[in-house]
């Protein structure tokens, strides 16, 4: 197997957290789009750093990734609550009612 191959797998896994993200009809959809996307970078650094390089450039870049994303979602699951709590729905469209 090439880097081919996992860069097809690393843009089936972006357009599918792209689609994720436009659908939105929930705001956990959004940060499950979020996610596949950070993933599917993740894919391309180790792929790139295991065909492309000896260092460990690719997997550290991953390792970060992987802890920005972590962050993200523990940030991101609070701000949900929190809209659930205040608005009794987790729709984007129904916390647009905060600017009236």
């Amino acid at each position: 197997m090439g880097v081919g191959a996992y860069v097809a797998v690393s843009a089936a896994l972006f357009a599918l957290g792209v689609v994720c993200i436009i659908a939105r009809r929930n705001i956990l959809y959004v940060l499950m789009g979020i996610e596949m996307i950070l993933n599917a970078a993740n894919i391309n650094f180790v792929a790139f750093n295991r065909f492309g390089g000896d260092g460990l450039d690719g997997r550290m870049f991953a390792i970060f990734t992987i802890i920005l994303a972590a962050a993200e979602a523990a940030v991101a699951l609070a701000i949900v609550l929190n809209v659930f709590h205040l608005f009794d729905s987790i729709k984007p469209s129904d916390v647009d009612l905060m600017r009236e």
